[in-house]
């Protein structure tokens, strides 16, 4: 892909926000983000209707972060001459087809299989979103644009999860993932109606994972990114069994509104102060989330105190992606692209080690270590991102 920085410099300064397309960027990270995460609600329901056990049915999620940051990286340098609106489609399909075997299935391991290739998809598609979405507007509304595409996640987490789970109870979690495939299908409609095709990356013009991973300031980036995503996953993933000692096991879909609505405040938040308080913001979240595990520890058996924390633990995780995203943006620069499949790579290994690491504790240490693991995760996160005040987090100066 070539640069967004360069190719947004080509579009006329007075140009508005093209809000068609960035609706249709802002669907796409929507279904891939239902897609990935609607297993954590539908957990008891999708193990009891297999016959698994609640910690096996967690690897749903873990095998989509697996497919993922298994081949974001490949496939997008295997791709980078291909059209950009066809590449999109064809992920998009993907979803279409993986949701519907999903839906379907009535075996393990074909499931987990359709799993993978649904990470696969989602790897491509969250690798072009950010640099579609600059590529799409003027340079001076480029960070805008990126946020409108973003908030197909907090929408995901605030109305999508809760949705789908509220359906997968009522109606079975079968139907959930079936209205995925559909609204995959109504999408691939409005990708071609919608979104301008960019060509791809010209030969000769291929940039290293080496050289790039070796910028200053983004190897730690992606390390507290990379920790981050594991101490959210271990909580996100098994919320149904970590509700149970409070005596919200019954309204996991109530609880994950309370979690996306949080979320999407968070997101506003980020959007209004990123460009002058990058760091701050860095560092508050994860002083933000470390209380909020605290509160989850000691009053794992108290419906105000999880509600508390899960408003809190919204508004972390709503705003975290951006975060992360613009820091590696700042220190990337002309290699955006090539960062931005390592974004994806990491922050999936994230989800499939926090999925891991919860199934493992849920099984032998049950659910009341979760909040005491995230406590210990987010403190070598802390240190480091507190270090990288010169290159990754460094203090904005206007």
């Amino acid at each position: 892909m070539t640069s967004a920085t360069n190719t947004a410099s080509a579009v006329p300064a007075d140009a508005r926000l093209p809000l068609g397309g960035l609706l249709a960027l802002a669907l796409a990270g929507f279904i891939t983000l239902m897609t990935e995460v609607m297993p954590a609600g539908l957990l008891p329901q999708m193990s009891g209707s297999l016959g698994i056990a609640e910690s096996m049915a967690g690897q749903f999620v873990t095998a989509y972060a697996a497919g993922a940051l298994i081949t974001a990286i490949p496939l997008m340098t295997l791709t980078q001459a291909m059209q950009r609106r066809k590449l999109l489609l064809v992920a998009i399909v993907g979803f279409a087809l993986v949701n519907m075997v999903t839906a379907i299935s009535d075996h393990y391991w074909l499931t987990l299989a359709a799993r993978v290739l649904a990470g696969m998809f989602g790897g491509v598609v969250w690798a072009l979103l950010v640099g579609y979405a600059a590529r799409m507007a003027p340079p001076h509304l480029a960070g805008r644009a990126i946020a409108i595409t973003g908030i197909g996640a907090p929408l995901a987490f605030s109305l999508g999860v809760p949705a789908g789970t509220f359906l997968g109870t009522i109606l079975g979690w079968r139907v959930s993932f079936g209205l995925m495939s559909v609204m995959a299908f109504v999408l691939i409609g409005w990708v071609f109606a919608k979104l301008p095709d960019f060509p791809g990356q010209q030969p000769g013009k291929h940039l290293s994972i080496r050289l790039v991973l070796r910028l200053s300031g983004l190897r730690p980036i992606l390390f507290v990114m990379f920790v981050f995503v594991v101490a959210h996953n271990i909580l996100y993933t098994y919320i149904a069994p970590f509700l149970v000692p409070s005596g919200l096991a019954n309204r996991v879909d109530l609880v994950l509104l309370v979690f996306g609505i949080a979320g999407m405040l968070g997101l506003w938040i980020v959007g209004a102060l990123i460009d002058r308080r990058l760091r701050q913001m860095v560092l508050a979240s994860l002083f933000a989330f470390g209380g909020v595990a605290l509160v989850l520890g000691l009053g794992s058996a108290s419906p105000p105190a999880i509600f508390a924390a899960t408003a809190m633990w919204g508004l972390v995780v709503g705003g975290a992606p951006t975060l992360f995203q613009t820091a590696e943006a700042k220190v990337a620069g002309e290699a955006t692209d090539v960062a931005q499949a390592m974004f994806v790579t990491v922050w999936n290994t994230g989800v499939a080690g926090g999925g891991l690491i919860g199934g493992l504790l849920l099984e032998g240490f049950g659910v009341k270590s979760f909040p005491w693991v995230v406590l210990v995760l987010l403190s070598p996160a802390l240190l480091v991102s507190w270090l990288a005040s010169r290159h990754g987090f460094p203090s904005t100066r206007l």
